[in-house]
């Protein structure tokens, strides 16, 4: 016999899936919601982290990236006084908490700006070999650490000199909240910078005190995790097929303080794309988020339902097999005996016919066989006992019949876990740091794309302030296409006259209107033929009177930005909440899908105080219960007075909620049982019952009188060992009659 044909693997195969299945359904069911944390407000904070890593690496290699492009920017132009350099340098950036310019070869200090800078960590011997001049972190005497970075200025007939500037480890525009803390740790879990956890000497009672050293206590310890944590390859950290963050992050659970939970995510800075280094991921540095959070009082389901469904599994189960074993299996072997003993010429003994279905017309058609063989019936189209016509008789239940029970019976099982039970419905409890989250992330998210447009408006200014009235339209464009080389966020850079004549070009075709000067206006958004935004910036070049250079941002390097998993959909509006950008698909300058968001966006730019706030709200609307924020642009700088607004919502059933766990494991269940239901009846539908079907058939028809037709066996199992077997009696009979020489015992029909 075949080891995957026949009619056991099949019924074996179903047992232990059904078995397997029992198991699961008793291990999982029953273990929702016990978690003393919702998974989902765990992922949460791995996000967040993130989010937090993802914004730090961006602005180191952003501040390296300014300031070498400075250097070079300067080194290109005619020698000016490091005095000059820093002024300008400042009033274009104001991301450096210090800048200096000191000469190499004597050290000596020719001008500072800013906080007093630690120098002499600065060897002038080794700039010139490998990494000399790649940033690094110097530690203060106050414990504060600093990121020296570092570029050259080279000036034709005189001595060479190191532009240096200093810049904290801190996050730009990361939303914390009220409760949450984050910290910047290095490779051996050293906290080298934090927000979030106020100073003993800020806080007034014993019990605030209490809880500051608490905090800081567990800080240090989240520190010492996810620095030990971070050392794994970034492969090997999360479950293959997961996406996201390329580098490595994950979530801890910390001890529990004065009825609360302390939680952390942490993440590594890492590059924009796998495989990647930048230069901040080359510092070795570990984002850590802290927040405290309340624990749920109870849980989701309880242990006897899984328990429950596993006895009824078993039960049903164990039904089914039993009656394919006792009304297929069974009389399928009996009947592959019985036919075996025909073919050895025992036909002394009667045929024992199953009760029903195929198997009973094939036993029925062997004893007719028999019979022909002994002689004692003549092969008519009737039965040999009654003369009934044989295809009349034991047709109404049959295999498929039983097959088709057998799936009832599983389906009984499935239908309920899939239709039924464990309904999360409208009473679905959403942890309230969700919805926290969803608003501080998206505020975040706000903050990152205003800042990447004040950065890049900045680059222009920067562009624009080295080309003076004598710099020729060559140089003009050697300058903007190295800008652009350096920074992928411009589709074209030109420089546009008062007459809107375009002096200078590179990238794509310009979009300003034809025949007019340029804007006043820093950042604008033209909406061209309606369909793509077009997003321009403009920076006045000193001398020039009414010239500018004028920078179009690439719509997918907004777009980009807003890609962060954990949020849902996010939208950039503007402020006629028409869509600008999105982080899937969209069409540009439509409203947003519905009223609610739309009021959501409304309400978050009223101002409350000096400002607008960030809000967020959960909807309930019957079973449909989603997430949403909005975050207005806050902060000041170009981008500002585009008074934008990013809004983001994600479905709460996308959430790893316990109720919504629960549903999703239960429908899993139903899933796996019907599917392990179809596979297994499907197959031994193939192949045992339709083969045996058809076996019938010939088996009745060969009794009938039919000798020409050959019986070929389907498959190597019981089934073509049954048609072997009457293939066998076929040619028995033939042979009889040739030795007989006429129909004196058959009917001679053939």
């Amino acid at each position: 016999m075949s080891l995957l044909g026949g009619i056991r693997p099949p019924i074996a195969v179903l047992s232990a899936l059904l078995l397997a299945l029992a198991g699961i359904t008793a291990l999982t069911l029953g273990r929702v919601g016990h978690d003393r944390v919702p998974k989902a407000v765990l992922t949460s904070q791995q996000h967040f982290a993130e989010d937090g890593a993802i914004a730090l690496r961006a602005a180191v290699d952003e501040s390296v990236t300014d300031l070498n492009r400075s250097a070079a920017l300067f080194s290109a132009s005619a020698p000016m006084p490091a005095d000059a350099v820093l002024d300008k340098v400042g009033n274009v950036y104001q991301k450096w908490l210090g800048t200096a310019v000191i000469e190499i070869k004597s050290g000596r200090l020719l001008a500072a700006r800013g906080e007093h800078m630690p120098l002499t960590a600065i060897d002038r011997t080794k700039l010139a070999q490998e990494g000399g001049l790649a940033p690094r972190m110097v530690r203060l005497k106050n414990g504060e650490t600093r990121l020296l970075s570092l570029a050259l200025l080279t000036w034709q007939g005189e001595p060479q000199k190191l532009l240096v500037a200093s810049s904290a480890l801190k996050f730009p525009g990361i939303s914390l909240g009220g409760f949450r803390a984050i910290a910047v740790i290095d490779q051996e879990g050293h906290v080298l910078s934090q927000d979030g956890i106020p100073e003993p000497e800020q806080v007034l009672t014993d019990l605030q005190r209490a809880e500051v050293a608490e905090s800081n206590k567990q800080m240090k310890a989240f520190a010492t995790a996810a620095a030990e944590k971070s050392r794994q390859n970034p492969l090997r950290s999360k479950e293959p097929g997961s996406g996201g963050f390329t580098g490595v992050s994950g979530s801890l659970f910390g001890d529990r303080y004065l009825g609360d939970r302390s939680i952390a995510g942490y993440a590594t800075l890492a590059a924009p794309e796998a495989g990647e280094s930048t230069v901040a991921t080359g510092l070795g540095l570990t984002v850590v988020a802290m927040v405290k959070v309340a624990e749920p009082p109870g849980v989701a389901s309880s242990p006897l339902f899984g328990l429950i469904a596993a006895g009824a599994l078993l039960l049903i189960g164990g039904l089914a097999i039993a009656v394919l074993i006792g009304t297929v299996q069974r009389p399928l072997l009996r009947l592959f005996l019985e036919s075996r003993r025909i073919t050895r010429g025992d036909l002394t003994r009667p045929v024992t016919v199953p009760k029903y279905g195929e198997t009973a017309r094939i036993g029925i058609a062997l004893e007719r066989l028999r019979r022909q063989l002994v002689g004692t019936d003549a092969g008519g189209p009737g039965d040999a006992a009654t003369g009934a016509p044989v295809g009349s008789r034991r047709r109404r239940i049959g295999a498929r019949a039983l097959l088709a029970v057998c799936g009832v019976l599983l389906l009984v099982w499935c239908a309920p876990l899939l239709l039924l039970l464990n309904r999360a419905g409208d009473a679905v409890v959403v942890p309230q740091q969700m919805v926290n989250d969803q608003r501080e992330r998206t505020d975040t998210l706000s903050d990152r794309v205003r800042r990447a447009l004040n950065e890049g408006h900045a680059d222009l200014a920067s562009v624009a302030s080295l080309l003076g009235d004598r710099t020729a339209p060559d140089q003009m464009t050697l300058v903007l296409e190295r800008t652009m080389a350096e920074h992928a966020r411009y589709a074209s850079l030109y420089v546009l006259d008062s007459d809107g004549r375009i002096v200078a070009h590179a990238g794509e075709d310009a979009h300003s209107p034809a025949g007019k000067g340029p804007s006043t206006t820093p950042l604008r958004v033209l909406d061209g033929d309606g369909r793509k935004p077009v997003i321009i910036g403009t920076a006045e070049v000193p001398g020039r009177a009414g010239t500018a250079v004028v920078g179009e941002f690439r719509i997918d390097f907004l777009n980009s930005l807003l890609k962060r998993p954990g949020l849902g959909t996010v939208r950039v509006v503007d402020q006629d909440r028409r869509v600008i950008g999105g982080n899937n698909g969209y069409r540009a300058f439509q409203d947003l899908p519905n009223d609610r968001l739309g009021a959501l966006v409304k309400g978050t730019n009223q101002k409350v105080g000096m400002s607008p706030r960030p809000s967020g709200v959960l909807y309930r609307d019957g079973n449909d219960i989603q997430i949403a924020a909005a975050a207005p642009f806050a902060g000041g700088g170009a981008a500002k007075d585009l008074s934008w607004t990013v809004v983001s919502w994600q479905p709460a059933s996308g959430l790893a909620i316990p109720e919504y766990s629960l549903q999703n494991r239960t429908v899993l269940a139903g899933l796996l049982g019907a599917t392990a239901a179809a596979a297994c009846l499907g197959w031994l539908h193939i192949v045992v019952v339709r083969p045996l079907r058809a076996l019938a058939d010939q088996a009745e028809a060969l009794a009938d009188g039919d000798r020409r037709t050959v019986l070929y066996p389907r498959h190597h199992d019981e089934v073509g060992a049954v048609a072997r077997s009457l293939e066998l009696v076929r040619q028995q009979l033939l042979d009889l009659r040739k030795r007989d020489g006429g129909p004196k015992t058959l009917a001679g029909r053939n």
